[in-house]
């Protein structure tokens, strides 16, 4: 079965992982958000992209989630005895993949050559894209202003109250080499337990993937109410939207064909309108990941 997966953070990143260990390589293309890259210190960062890289490179650090497995960080202790910024962490080992990311698009190389080019130096064997080779940055709008998605999740920790979204750059973006190509040979395609809003929509916006009729599944980022990881129930809240896998489900309610929820949604799962399965969809280790991949295809395989 060739599926696509579409992802974005931590959780998105987990999922792709369990798919890339029962998958093999030609059956699996991965498309990652980058709505939240940005520049800082000078440097092209792509935290959704390197967060889904290292975790199937198995280089992630496995507390965080985000960064290195083993990182140190001389670089950015020197850099804050400069007075530079600090309110963003870099490693040492994760530093050396911005720098070179900046290196090669200041070349004139595109995003996805280079990350094409990185995963093969990471021993990446599936294919990771990015949803586009142009800028497209989200916007946070705020009580307290307009605030670019890494200014508002980490400088400001999420602190202010959103009033919505938006994407810059969106209508001079277009989809990055190979993504039509992996749509349109998909059998399925998975939403990995993403944040809808500044994850997933950003790349479902720069796809414009036209109608299909192949299954479509996404799995549940909230889970009674919370997130493992994310500000996504409290944007909810602030939206005037009770955070739950049923608001999940009426987010992508044009997109979807299934969902997968956790068991502890199970009552609220009556209320779905389209095919549901409830299961654990916890990942707390490498185990669970694929376990969880495994029975989101059986649920696609059952549906078809």
């Amino acid at each position: 079965m060739n599926i696509l997966a579409l992802a974005g953070g931590v959780g998105g990143a987990k999922l792709a992982h369990g798919l890339a260990q029962i998958l093999p390589p030609e059956d699996l293309t991965v498309i990652v958000n980058t709505g939240d890259d940005f520049e800082h210190l000078g440097l092209s960062i792509s935290p959704d992209l390197d967060t889904v890289c290292y975790t199937l490179a198995g280089l992630a650090n496995p507390d965080t989630g985000w960064g290195r497995a083993g990182e140190t960080w001389n670089a950015m202790a020197n850099l804050k005895r400069l007075g530079a910024a600090d309110w963003f962490n870099l490693g040492d080992s994760d530093l050396a993949t911005h720098v070179e990311r900046t290196r090669r698009l200041k070349e004139g190389q595109s995003l996805s050559q280079v990350t094409r080019d990185f995963c093969k130096a990471w021993g990446v064997k599936h294919t990771v894209l990015p949803m586009s080779d142009q800028p497209v940055r989200t916007i946070v709008e705020t009580d307290e202003g307009d605030l670019p998605f890494q200014e508002y999740f980490v400088r400001r920790r999420c602190r202010p109250r959103v009033k919505g979204f938006r994407f810059e750059g969106l209508g001079a973006a277009s989809p990055a080499a190979g993504t039509r190509e992996a749509f349109e040979s998909a059998d399925a395609i998975v939403v990995c337990p993403s944040n809808p809003w500044v994850s997933v929509d950003p790349i479902l916006a720069v796809l414009r993937l036209p109608p299909s009729a192949v299954p479509r599944v996404a799995v549940s980022p909230i889970i009674a109410g919370q997130t493992v990881k994310g500000p996504a129930a409290k944007m909810y809240a602030e939206l005037g939207i009770e955070p739950s896998a049923l608001a999940v489900a009426g987010h992508y309610e044009n997109f979807l064909t299934g969902i997968v929820v956790d068991s502890a949604d199970s009552e609220l799962a009556k209320q779905i309108k389209i095919q549901t399965l409830v299961t654990n969809t916890y990942m707390k280790t490498v185990a669970d990941r694929a376990r969880l991949a495994r029975e989101v295809l059986q649920f696609i395989g059952n549906a078809t």
